[in-house]
């Protein structure tokens, strides 16, 4: 009787097996679910979106916390039309119902430092290259004056 030896080594490995995904970036995709169903729910007015962008600006930790409301401030003074609203758990800003900026502290997936980013309906194109979002470690008077520009622009 000729047996065949069988392989002794697992087929498994004992790393947890990668899906794509951080833990980080799933949770933003869960926050980002449930505020798609809020929204869904009952046509979120421009007060409830203040609210929730200042209660997610309230969890923050400290740096993060003082970047983000001055970026709030600035935000709300060079475009007052556009709406806050939570994206994807982070503090955004939409022009006709689609995000413009967004605020990202580094907190959120464990970065060095926040972001200020803006989707592709801001109107910043310059040629064919140009930057969407920019890395803030702290707030300046140059910094500020540079975010108001920008908002300004992109929200043009």
């Amino acid at each position: 009787m000729n047996a065949t030896p069988k392989n002794t080594k697992s087929t498994k490995t004992t790393a947890a097996k990668f899906d794509g995904f951080t833990d980080e970036e799933r949770a933003a995709m869960k926050e980002h679910a449930r505020e798609l169903k809020k929204a869904a729910r009952g046509g979120k007015a421009r007060a409830d979106g203040e609210r929730d962008v200042v209660a997610k600006i309230a969890e923050m930790g400290d740096a993060d916390r003082a970047i983000a409301e001055r970026i709030h401030e600035i935000v709300k003074a060079a475009a007052p039309d556009l709406v806050p609203k939570l994206w994807y758990g982070m503090p955004a800003y939409a022009k006709d119902g689609k995000v413009l900026c967004f605020f990202q502290s580094a907190a959120k997936f464990k970065a060095r430092y926040a972001t200020l980013g803006f989707n592709d309906v801001a109107s910043l194109d310059d040629g064919v290259l140009w930057p969407t979002a920019f890395a803030l470690t702290e707030l300046t008077a140059g910094s500020e004056a540079q975010i108001t520009e920008l908002v300004k622009r992109a929200a043009s």
